[in-house]
């Protein structure tokens, strides 16, 4: 034990003398979260509709009032003697709702009327977005004005939890958390790792007492300790600006950091043993670190929501498993039985990462 933490405050007083790499392992991760967090967002305001009344009535007027007080659409101007496609054409709206000619009369009469929406399908999630918030607008002015009171069966009593607001970065934070922590840790081990064989400074641990186990138990402590501090950084930016809170039992959350520290960092030790050069090290830990974790692990679309051809990685890619348990503490609190799974598989990721960088550095054990 004492050539392991000697080896930990080896590496951990080298990052502080190195104030470039202490910034880089304390403040970025920061900046994406306040950066990601707040740039991502599915929930759209102020999207900007055009109404094309042909029947310019009272029903007709109301009904487009309905548009105007909802906070989800911009109800722009436009010339209703100009072809309604021509508003998408020009960018000046990404819907048009065209309201027919006798909407008035129809209405009173109880027939079923039937209003045309033109939605800018060039991004496919805005324009399903757009076609749900009509379709919600709609359905609340039929039940204010009286007209599908006969039609309607059977009514749903909808209630949000978890967020009920609704609210983009208290699910999309814990995400660019876990991401902050799965890059910075691994990239600096990564890089430590690279440098002493790039430089042919290994080769003084090499010809020391100290053996592969000690060696790579000092270098994944000292760079846990650095994720620890991140996951304090970041934590407390959670539950202060963000306003997330610990919900249920916090001990799998607890658990699962300690071994998602510890699974990054052997990761970050494993290419940097494999690869002895710095360059090709941040490629590599890039890859795994934030392209897998960006894409693969739920972060921004539900797992399901990717093809199957690639959906079979997203069960290697580490990152996954923590962001489900960050979620389940910060917004569910399902406990450990809802997470014992995600536990358990950051456990076995980080023990494979750590048997594949001893493999690479059991050689320095051969006796002469």
């Amino acid at each position: 034990m004492r050539r392991i933490f000697s080896q930990a405050r080896k590496d951990l007083t080298q990052l502080v003398r190195d104030r470039l790499a202490l910034a880089l392992a304390l403040l970025l991760p920061l900046i994406l979260l306040f950066l990601l967090s707040t740039a991502i967002s599915l929930t759209v305001h102020n999207l900007p509709l055009v109404i094309q009344d042909l029947d310019d009535s009272s029903a007709s007027r109301r009904f487009a009032d309905v548009f105007r007080s909802s906070i989800s659409f911009h109800v722009v101007s436009w010339p209703p003697d100009r072809k309604p496609e021509d508003a998408l054409t020009a960018n000046r709206a990404r819907g048009v709702v065209i309201v027919p000619k006798n909407f008035g009369h129809d209405l009173a009469r109880g027939a079923n009327v039937q209003v045309q929406l033109l939605v800018d399908a060039t991004d496919s999630n805005t324009a399903r977005i757009v076609q749900g918030y009509v379709n919600q607008i709609t359905r609340a002015f039929n039940q204010n004005s009286g007209a599908m009171a006969d039609a309607t069966l059977v009514g749903a009593q909808v209630r949000l939890w978890y967020n009920p607001g609704r609210d983009s970065p208290k699910f999309y934070s814990p995400g660019i958390f876990v991401m902050g922590i799965s890059m910075f840790p691994a990239l600096l081990a990564a890089l430590a790792m690279a440098k002493e064989g790039e430089q042919k400074t290994i080769l003084q641990v090499y010809v020391s007492s100290i053996s592969a186990h000690e060696y790579l138990l000092g270098k994944i402590l000292a760079y846990m300790v650095v994720a620890a501090c991140e996951w304090v950084l970041g934590m407390t930016t959670l539950l202060t600006v963000f306003g997330l809170h610990i919900a249920g039992d916090p001990t799998p959350f607890i658990v699962g950091s300690v071994l998602y520290a510890f699974c990054v960092v052997s990761f970050g030790t494993f290419v940097g043993a494999g690869i002895p050069n710095q360059a090709a090290a941040i490629q590599a830990v890039a890859l795994g670190g934030f392209l897998l974790v960006f894409l693969l692990s739920g972060l921004i679309f539900p797992v399901e929501n990717i093809p199957a051809g690639l959906r079979w990685v997203s069960n290697i890619v580490w990152g996954r498993y923590y962001i489900e348990i960050v979620r389940d503490a910060l917004l569910q609190g399902g406990g450990w039985p809802a997470m014992w799974f995600p536990v358990l598989m950051i456990a076995v990721l980080g023990a494979l990462f750590y048997t594949l960088a001893w493999r690479v550095m059991r050689r320095m054990q051969v006796k002469a």
